[in-house]
């Protein structure tokens, strides 16, 4: 298979000859040159083909999909499993009847007789027990015709386990299996851990997750008891019940418990899984968290939010892939500065150059064209060489307007485009600078924060400050850091910050002290996931809960295998990160800092060039990879009796990020080439005038798909804020902030310097003093010395106070 990266056949010879106008011998060297140039841009122009990705960004894929990643394809002899335990049991407590047959009542009663004989002492008695709980948890399949039919009884049988109290009892059991000793270390003196090591943990999250998959999932027609019985669970869930800690941070603590070795033999898909769904369930998926963003804005007395941002990428249309041929032959044949400053062209030549780049207002920004004649070429090549000129004029003295004359030439020739999807947003701070220069550059003098007072300032800054004004956007974290900034200058006056207690601030406040532990495990794991990965020997083994007791010894069994094995892989990868997203943005919201404070220890523990570790391979294959085989996936494998599977049918299924990001632009999915724009857009101050150069149609991408900040000169490197030396400067400052918000907020010491003085001296004299049993023996004697033998000095006394 060839490398996407490495683009085909196409574009005519690249030879001297090959347009007709070979010549003398003399300018033959010139023309090779530019015919290689151009060969290259043309190879690269046409030869990526890359279909657009059918892929609807939401908070997760559909509930059936959702259901079959919990179970390896190595579990699905268990199903066979969970039913048998059921049937027995069923057997000997109704007579006659199948489930789907009884009244609600009936089922009720027996449910409780399950939940009974659970309490039993004996292991393996328990275990059959809660495998025909899980059978009930799994739609009763053996009663039903459909994947239709199961998924719907999956949902009613949760509802019901869960109204008589089947989650509480599996909270408890599984507290047992997280302290079983004895389960730990018979799994660290095996050479290998393999899925039967935690079988009865499997089961008890198994039942755990699908109760809460099938409860949050909301639908139309969901009778009145179950949205009654779906907000008591969320609840239950959020907050601390029986002096308990939310049922997260316990999930947590298995992920940490797991990094550490300390509990090899823990199914760690199905903790991830059931923490990422606990999380969207309690805090709130993506369209929850815009509803509260709303809410916020709206409390705080911010104007509203000018769109939707997931409704927006969910509008617009993947480009097509840049040439990245062309960006390499760009940078090895272009011309030395010095020569490209030597030559100017007309200003027609600069016009067309610039529309151009503008003309994606009409059409695809990347789409394939036709080859362009010579002449075209050398004309095009001479108006970017004179955009270059200009580029380096402006570089000089980017403050400096253009003269009066060419204003107007411009604004003619140069068509501008038509509905960018983002509002442009202005911060205060850029209204401040532009005010700034205008008036040292005017009046020859500052009035500081001052936006509104323009007298001595010309008309059209006038025009400008009015229009840098009407896009003026207030963040809900601005509001946010000038409040913690009072109440760090003033903590007596304002008193003590009255904090609501709502999922999201239970959660960071149960988290704080644990919270750099359990980010480190979360990227340990998500490295062991990641497909380049190699296996070291202290690395964490992942797949403790795919491998089989017995290794394949067929060529088909090791295809199965690798297949389950990836796709266990992917399943990780999907529920650390979307986990992590979740968390980022509800606590961006509750809190800026508690948003920096996660975000910082994220790239303590090296988050950033590990993401770029699934950017830096073919990123294509690994897009479109498809490691599923669908007829084993559930709940298909419990109604269709299984095809024969063969070889033939599995065959067919700072950090110097630039150029890796670049990569990820060749799929064609709006929001993920949104989200590396957005990246490369901040690094373009950094990367310098010839990568900028380099890259002209990924600028021009990034123009089109990113939102635009009035003032911010990313194209150019100008910004204020890329000064490298004020990076450390700004880090230090960002982590006092943050040190000093959890302290002031969480930490709540008895004996602070603000704590109230009891000034009454018979209060203070009445206090009762715990003293040593025998202090009245000697009494007397530290009187003696500690007293009346030491001089007081009162003028000493006074001085001191």
């Amino acid at each position: 298979m060839e490398d996407p990266a490495v683009p085909a056949t196409g574009g005519p010879p690249a030879n001297g000859n090959g347009n007709g106008n070979g010549g003398g011998k003399g300018k033959q060297a010139a023309p090779k040159g530019r015919e290689a140039f151009r060969s290259q841009r043309r190879e690269s122009e046409g030869s990526v083909d890359c279909p657009t990705l059918e892929f609807e960004y939401g908070d997760a894929d559909g509930h059936a999909a959702e259901l079959s990643e919990l179970y390896s394809y190595t579990e699905n002899l268990e199903f066979t499993n969970n039913r048998r335990c059921f049937e027995e049991d069923f057997k000997t407590q109704v007579q006659g009847k199948e489930w789907l047959e009884l009244e609600e009542d009936a089922q009720k009663a027996y449910i409780m007789g399950l939940l009974d004989r659970l309490e039993v002492v004996s292991r393996e008695q328990r275990l059959k027990v809660a495998r025909a709980v899980l059978y009930l948890a799994q739609g009763t399949f053996g009663e039903c015709d459909s994947e239709v039919d199961v998924l719907h009884w999956s949902r009613y049988n949760c509802f019901l386990l869960y109204q008589m109290g089947t989650f509480s009892t599996f909270l408890e059991l599984l507290h047992m299996e997280i302290d079983n000793s004895q389960a730990c270390s018979s799994a660290l003196r095996k050479p290998a851990v393999s899925i039967a090591d935690s079988t009865e943990l499997r089961v008890l999250l198994s039942v755990m997750y699908l109760m809460v998959e099938n409860i949050r999932l909301e639908r139309e027609t969901d009778p009145c008891g179950w949205r009654t019985a779906r907000e008591t669970f969320r609840t239950e869930l959020s907050f601390s019940m029986h002096n308990e800690e939310p049922f997260a941070l316990l999930l947590f603590s298995m992920v940490t418990k797991f990094c550490s070795g300390l509990a090899p033999h823990f199914p760690i898909k199905k903790v991830l899984l059931l923490l990422w769904k606990v999380v969207m369930f309690t805090l709130g998926g993506f369209e929850h968290l815009q509803t509260l963003k709303v809410q916020k804005r709206a409390e705080l007395g911010l104007p509203p939010l000018a769109e939707d941002s997931i409704q927006v990428v969910k509008s617009m249309r993947a480009a097509s892939p840049p040439s990245y041929t062309l960006d390499l032959g760009e940078s090895q044949l272009a011309p030395p500065p010095s020569k490209l400053r030597g030559r100017r062209g007309s200003r027609r030549q600069l016009l067309t150059k610039q529309d151009s780049l503008d003309i994606y207002n009409e059409r695809d920004l990347f789409k394939t064209e036709e080859p362009a004649t010579e002449e075209e070429e050398e004309s095009a090549g001479d108006g970017e060489r004179t955009l270059d000129g200009e580029l380096d004029l402006l570089e000089q003295d980017p403050l400096v307007p253009p003269p009066p004359s060419e204003a107007p030439l411009s604004a003619e020739r140069v068509t501008f485009p038509k509905g960018l999807p983002w509002a442009p947003k202005v911060r205060q701070k850029d209204i401040e600078h532009f005010l700034e220069m205008s008036r040292n550059k005017f009046i020859g003098f500052t009035l500081g924060q001052d936006t509104d007072t323009l007298v001595g300032l010309p008309r059209p800054i006038h025009e400008s400050v009015k229009t840098l004004k009407q896009h003026k956007y207030i963040s809900i974290a601005d509001v946010q850091i000038k409040n913690e900034e009072e109440l760090e200058k003033c903590p007596m006056s304002l008193g003590e910050e009255v904090v609501p207690e709502t999922p999201c601030e239970i959660l960071y406040q149960g988290m704080l002290y644990s919270l750099p532990q359990y980010m480190i495990a979360l990227l340990k794991i998500l490295l062991a996931a990641a497909p380049t990965s190699k296996a070291k020997t202290d690395s964490i083994n992942i797949l403790a809960d795919v491998l089989p007791e017995e290794m394949p010894i067929t060529v088909l069994q090791s295809m199965k295998l690798g297949i389950d094995v990836n796709r266990h892989k992917e399943i990780i990868v999907k529920s650390i990160s979307t986990l992590l997203l979740l968390l980022l943005k509800h606590f961006k919201l509750n809190h800026i800092y508690q948003f920096e404070y996660v975000s910082q220890h994220l790239v303590f523990a090296n988050c950033i060039p590990l993401i770029l570790k699934f950017f830096n391979q073919n990123i294509l294959s690994y897009i479109t990879a498809k490691n599923s085989i669908s007829v084993l996936d559930y709940p298909c494998c419990t109604i269709q009796d299984l095809p024969e599977l063969t070889t033939e049918s599995l065959m067919l299924v700072v950090f110097k990020s630039a150029p890796i990001l670049k990569r990820a632009l060749k799929v064609k999915q709006a929001m993920l080439q949104l989200y590396v724009l957005k990246l490369l857009k901040i690094q373009t101050k950094y990367l310098g005038r010839q990568w900028r150069k380099s890259n002209m149609k990924t600028m021009s991408a990034i123009y089109q798909k990113v939102r635009h900040r009035m003032n911010d000169d990313w194209a150019y490197g100008n910004d204020i804020d890329a000064r490298p030396w004020d990076f450390q400067a700004e880090e230090c400052t960002l982590r006092a902030n943050i040190e000093a918000f959890n302290s002031r907020r969480y930490d709540r010491p008895q004996d602070s310097e603000f704590s109230p003085v009891d000034n009454c001296l018979q209060s203070v004299l009445g206090q009762r003093l715990d003293l040593p049993e025998d202090f009245h023996y000697s009494y007397e004697l530290w009187l003696e010395r500690e007293v009346f033998s030491q001089p007081i000095c009162w003028e000493e006394l006074l001085q001191n106070h």
